[in-house]
């Protein structure tokens, strides 16, 4: 059923009862084109572009739990790409142009919001800092804007920009095109668009293991029978060291836990993104009215998903220490989510050490906003057997060749990126 005001109307007239499932649930088959492990939007969204660009559909995704279930729905939804480095620089960009019609094109509202995202300054080396990446970007053809404190006290006027401030506030880099979007909407929205060009999506169905002939797997040993496959792509996020470890051979990935929590709603009252690398800290406003708050990673590595202490009076002292005004707020909930830290800071997409398994992990702390180029760019290896122009440079071996993508600098250390 394609959505559209007609739909809405029709269907208003039956009380919103005979809407058609938005996806199927078959039964696993014996054998497919590509299998690809992982639902998440990064899993579901290499699905549909498998089918859209490349017209692949003898596909299955398979997901251990719900569709969306993972990290997907577990992070702050923030999309930007404000990236220094090229290989980041240009792939992210794709990823936001495709964000930019993303709703059109799966005919399915992800709630996308150009609302800007605002890095602030809180000295003259993190000014420096700013306009180095802000020209880098724009020499990339992405949009930058380097802002003093003027213009960032009159952009955000809650924030707090006076010289007696715990961070002074020096002022910032601006990505206009940068936003929110809503994490649900754009797995199920990837989800209905596969389904609807032949995809099979087979939930409640664990892998627990593989049959390797040789160099290939030759089977996928799930919960739900064994199934046999052509091509395997592996999109589990935290859990690819796992999955990665019952085909036989080791990723360069820690798993951490990245913790967030919302207020209770208010009004409007911030309308950008708001972020602090100093403070390590990051704020938003989602449209039920909930202030969305998140900082660092807990530095030991975990598959838990729940939060704790630390992390959250972190944020919360964080949020008081820029936004006074918010200090009688009260919290509402809070959530932990798996990050698949890499050891650069930058994604692998791209062939494994067995010949008909591929990868796409690693993505850190930017796996939301990456999902549409992530999808895009892993259809077409999975398609092709050979990387996209965008994922080219994110290959596994590039950490034995020496090429490594390190934004931050910050060496072989997952934690610090």
């Amino acid at each position: 059923m394609k959505y559209s005001i007609f739909s809405l109307a029709r269907n208003a007239l039956t009380y919103h009862e005979n809407w058609t499932q938005a996806w199927r649930s078959p039964p696993p088959r014996r054998e497919y084109d590509v299998v690809i492990i992982g639902g998440g939007g990064h899993g579901l969204a290499a699905a549909y572009y498998l089918a859209r660009n490349h017209g692949i559909t003898n596909v299955a995704v398979l997901e251990k739990g719900y569709l969306g279930g993972g990290n997907t729905g577990r992070n702050t939804t923030i999309v930007r790409s404000n990236y220094y480095l090229e290989p980041n620089a240009h792939f992210y960009e794709h990823s936001l142009k495709l964000w930019e019609g993303l709703s059109a094109d799966l005919n399915y509202n992800v709630m996308f919001s150009q609302r800007g995202v605002l890095n602030l300054a809180h000295s003259y080396a993190d000014l420096d800092t700013y306009s180095r990446r802000g020209n880098a970007m724009r020499l990339n053809g992405i949009d930058a804007e380097l802002l003093l404190r003027d213009d960032v006290e009159r952009m955000v006027p809650l924030l707090d920009c006076s010289p007696n401030a715990r961070y002074p506030v020096m002022g910032g880099l601006l990505q206009r095109r940068g936003g929110t979007a809503r994490h649900d909407a754009v797995a199920w929205g990837y989800a209905r668009g596969a389904d609807m060009r032949g995809v099979d999506l087979i939930q409640q169905c664990e892998v627990t293991g593989f049959t390797r002939n040789g160099s290939r797997i030759d089977e996928i040993h799930t919960t739900r029978g064994t199934i046999r496959a052509k091509k395997i792509g592996l999109a589990v996020a935290g859990h690819s060291g796992h999955v990665a470890a019952m085909a036989g051979f080791r990723l360069p990935i820690e798993t951490h836990v990245l913790q967030a929590l919302v207020s209770e709603p208010v009004k409007p009252v911030l309308d950008t993104v708001v972020t602090s690398g100093a403070v390590h800290f990051y704020v938003s406003q989602s449209d039920k009215g909930e202030l969305v708050l998140g900082g660092d990673l807990d530095m030991y590595n975990s598959y838990g998903q729940r939060s704790n202490l630390p992390p959250v009076e972190h944020a919360v002292q964080s949020l008081i220490a820029l936004f006074p005004c918010f200090s009688r707020l009260r919290m509402l909930r809070t959530w932990g989510g798996v990050m698949d830290m890499s050891m650069d800071g930058s994604p692998i997409i791209g062939k494994t050490p067995i010949d008909n398994l591929y990868v796409d992990c690693g993505w850190c702390y930017g796996g939301f906003k990456a999902t549409p180029a992530s999808g895009w760019c892993f259809a077409h290896t999975l398609a092709t057997g050979e990387p996209h122009a965008l994922n080219a440079a994110f290959t596994l071996d590039r950490y034995g060749l020496g090429r490594t993508i390190d934004e931050k600098g910050g060496g072989p250390y997952p934690w610090v990126h």
